[in-house]
């Protein structure tokens, strides 16, 4: 088609040098599937209707995720820059976005193009080799739109997929079909996108399940033959305590994306079905995971690293600062500076010598493994003070009818601001649900006396969290009010 961008060098090459055969079905979702015919001549037509849209912002409204891939397939062979939205946002957030994109053209259903209202970005603003805009994910306050490169995002993709085959066992494993990968997140996420074009750079067909459920999950593991997967810290718990989930079998691997997960968690979903749990980071800005474990790292140390994030990626450049930005001692905790050569546009203002400035807390130790300790963000300022929340949230884990616990800074008047935890109770404890009194208890035992909470409140539901399953710390802190009789003396 004229107007193509160069297959082999950009995005859009994943689909049309993908290397089965034109009945190969290449994408499954939940009521269907498509072949690598299908989905081509999907992408041509779409392209087609697109029309003149080089350097400019095509907006795409993902609800299914098949409808995604033709759309950002489409928008990327006629080089235009593809912005997804999500289609669960609310109404007004969802305009906003269009507002601010001012796309040249908007898809809705993966088929239909209907001309976009408003002003529409000049091809300028946009870098030659631009690829897509994504937001962050928006935890810590207003999400910020982040332009991701094509060159970048392919090599941090063979970046991840060298380490992998590298620590294969053997050749004969590296030469089998590759097996399909299952996405449980929406692909108007970042991490969905990413584990989609994975799947495309592997010649593997993709799963796609668009909005998780536990027993879609588990339904899929068994019907695909699903042997490793990713899976946010959010949709573990749900599986955890889902009682409709026996097994995961054949699962025997899931890496851990979108948030940090803790050990206990790791390990009580390693324990529950068997199956290895992986950490990984990466951020938006970095141009997707920059540190993980390989499976050699697994067989090496084992539990001994259970809840590392793993080990920088190759180029990848991971430094431990103070406050100051000089270099903390191996094993102490700092904020965490990353330097990648898959990173976007980054602000002069959060880079130190070319290094990323996260916002997370972390140490690497002494086999060059980072630790992720928590957000600077979210650190908790007691008249002085400082308490790291996760330290908190993980002794609360330890008591035998907590399920999951979350804990954020209040305002105070006289100390600043002083901790309040949120605890979800394992369901259908015999012993009951724990009191505020017990748990506070509890933590006097395991913690600093400034370290623990003024306050307990129980959960019947969830944290809230956003898409990608982070918990809105800030949302559960807007809620809180203070029950004076009970909580004045825990200051």
């Amino acid at each position: 088609m004229e107007g193509e961008s160069p297959v082999g060098e950009e995005l859009s090459g994943l689909l049309t040098s993908y290397p089965g055969a034109p009945e190969t079905t290449v994408v499954h979702w939940k009521d269907g599937s498509a072949t690598l015919t299908e989905v081509t001549e999907a992408v041509r037509d779409l392209a087609f209707d697109l029309g003149g849209v080089r350097r400019a912002p095509v907006a795409c409204i993902v609800d299914r995720g098949i409808d995604a891939v033709v759309g950002m397939f489409a928008t990327w062979i006629v080089g235009g820059v593809y912005v997804p939205v999500n289609s669960r946002l609310p109404e007004a957030e969802l305009q906003r976005q269009l507002t601010d994109i001012g796309p040249a053209a908007l898809i809705v259903g993966g088929a239909r193009v209907r001309s976009a209202d408003g002003r529409s970005i000049a091809p300028a603003a946009f870098p030659e080799d631009a690829a897509l805009v994504m937001r962050t994910s928006g935890t810590t306050g207003a999400a910020k739109p982040v332009v991701l490169r094509h060159g970048a995002v392919l090599e941090g993709i063979d970046t991840v997929i060298a380490r992998l085959r590298g620590s294969a066992r053997d050749g004969a494993e590296r030469d089998r079909p590759a097996m399909p990968n299952l996405v449980p997140t929406s692909l108007a996420l970042w991490a969905g996108i990413w584990n989609t074009l994975f799947a495309f750079r592997l010649g593997a067909p993709v799963v796609l399940l668009d909005r998780f459920d536990a027993l879609d999950y588990a339904t899929a593991v068994k019907r695909f033959g699903i042997k490793s997967t990713v899976l946010a810290p959010a949709m573990m718990s749900m599986l955890l305590t889902d009682p409709r989930i026996e097994d995961l079998k054949p699962l025997r691997m899931v890496r851990s994306v979108t948030a940090p997960l803790v050990p206990d968690q790791a390990r009580r979903f390693h324990q529950r079905f068997g199956v290895d749990v992986l950490n990984s980071y990466g951020q938006t800005e970095l141009g997707g995971e920059v540190v993980g474990w390989s499976s050699a790292d697994l067989r090496q140390f084992g539990e001994a690293k259970l809840g590392a994030v793993g080990r920088p990626h190759s180029g990848i450049s991971v430094r431990i600062l103070d406050e100051e930005h000089c270099e903390v001692p191996t094993g102490e905790v700092g904020e965490v500076y990353v330097h990648s050569p898959f990173a976007t546009t980054l602000p002069p203002d959060r880079l130190v010598d070319g290094a990323l400035r996260t916002g997370d807390l972390g140490r690497l130790d002494e086999d060059g493994f980072l630790w992720i300790e928590g957000r600077v963000s979210d650190m908790i300022n007691r008249g002085g003070l400082k308490i790291v929340p996760q330290d908190v949230e993980a002794a609360l884990r330890g008591h035998p009818r907590v399920a999951d616990a979350c804990v954020a800074g209040v305002p105070d008047e006289r100390l600043g601001e002083v901790p309040v935890a949120w605890v979800i109770p394992e369901p259908a404890s015999a012993s009951g649900e724990p009191t505020e009194q017990e748990l506070r208890s509890f933590l006097r035992d395991r913690l600093a006396p400034y370290q623990v909470p003024v306050a307990v409140r129980l959960l019947m539901e969830d944290f809230p969290r956003n898409e990608i399953g982070k918990v809105l710390r800030r949302e559960l802190a807007a809620g809180y009010k203070p029950l004076p009789e009970l909580e004045g003396d825990a200051r």
